[in-house]
């Protein structure tokens, strides 16, 4: 297949392409590679792709409407996996315009492209950002979730809604995953993990917010990848058993899906931190402070639809995906 993935340079991106190009796959590869996080980190990670005979790399903003109109005209893809997206909770309270560009404007290239080019299946992250001021757990699609705690999260749960909109009216099968926590070798600098990681070695504390009572459905970055792909093959469908008089949030009679996809394994943050501890053979001195705006102190993932849909959970443990991660981090940093 030939398949357009966004945010190519990103840890998950990265990861999703290796999978697809090993497996045959031609994958055409976009990135803005802005600087919300150390550009030399996804130009290293684009490096592990670009000698692929099947990979192409295209530098493009989603927001771009006539750049990402060309694209679609010119390359005709199958599928189009959509991980692209200003992401960061707390970055959103000082720089709201960047998700509307990144998050909305984009998603709205995204679908018309899709929906212009005769695209087969549209497969976007969301996130479990959704589920905002939810207290019900474990968090289950068939929850409603209108009550978001930050603009990124509001970003994501718009896209659920377009979403579903081009479905209906196009006919466009769609499938939206709420990622829970990844995590993993080449993560993020901005994410709790590598943050901590670093201060660790560093010998400084570690800011440790609604002092340490906070629990998160850490989910391995390989096993997010197997989901993508398994739901990319599987093309969303109607179903059947819908109800529009008891509305179901997950489903729908037109072709959209969304499904959870974390551990199902909720960590508290505490036993998160002594996992890196235990990696690093150090202790960290932590500094506890109250929760932060737009946090959530739980999450905690259903993943019983996903697996119902494509045979498939995570399962990847904290402490082998931590193990990895601290691994990777010394490797690549020498330290």
């Amino acid at each position: 297949m030939k398949i357009l993935l966004t945010g190519a340079a990103g840890f998950i991106g990265m990861t999703t392409a290796l999978r697809l190009l090993a497996r045959g796959d031609e994958v055409v590869g976009l990135d803005n590679l802005n600087d919300y996080y150390d550009v030399s980190l996804k130009q290293n990670r684009l490096n592990r792709l670009l000698p692929h005979p099947g990979f192409r790399f295209i530098k493009l903003d989603v927001a771009d409407r006539a750049g990402m109109a060309d694209l679609f005209a010119a390359e005709k893809f199958d599928r189009v996996i959509h991980l692209a997206a200003q992401a960061g909770v707390r970055y959103s309270l000082q720089n709201p315009h960047a998700y509307i560009e990144s998050n909305v404007v984009g998603f709205t290239n995204i679908l018309e492209g899709c929906r212009h080019a005769g695209v087969q299946h549209l497969v976007y992250a969301s996130s479990s950002s959704v589920y905002g001021g939810n207290t019900k757990m474990p968090f289950s699609e068939h929850d409603s979730v209108d009550h978001p705690v930050s603009l990124y999260a509001a970003t994501k749960k718009a896209n659920e809604l377009m979403a579903h909109t081009y479905s209906h009216l196009y006919g466009l099968p769609t499938t939206g995953l709420r990622f829970f926590t990844v995590y993993g070798p080449w993560g993020r600098p901005d994410m709790a993990l590598f943050l901590f990681t670093k201060a660790i070695l560093e010998g400084r504390a570690i800011d440790v917010f609604n002092h340490g009572k906070m629990q998160r459905d850490f989910t391995y970055v390989d096993d997010i990848v197997e989901g993508v792909i398994r739901v990319l093959d599987r093309i969303a469908s109607p179903n059947a058993a819908y109800d529009a008089s008891r509305a179901d949030p997950a489903t729908s009679n037109v072709p959209y899906r969304v499904f959870n996809i974390g551990n199902n394994n909720p960590v508290p943050l505490l036993d998160f931190i002594g996992c890196i501890e235990n990696a690093l053979g150090k202790k960290a001195e932590k500094n506890l402070l109250p929760l932060q705006d737009g946090d959530v102190p739980e999450t905690y993932a259903n993943t019983d639809a996903l697996n119902e849909w494509v045979g498939f959970v995570p399962g990847t443990s904290i402490e082998q995906g931590i193990g990895r991660f601290v691994a990777w981090y010394r490797e690549y940093y020498k330290v």
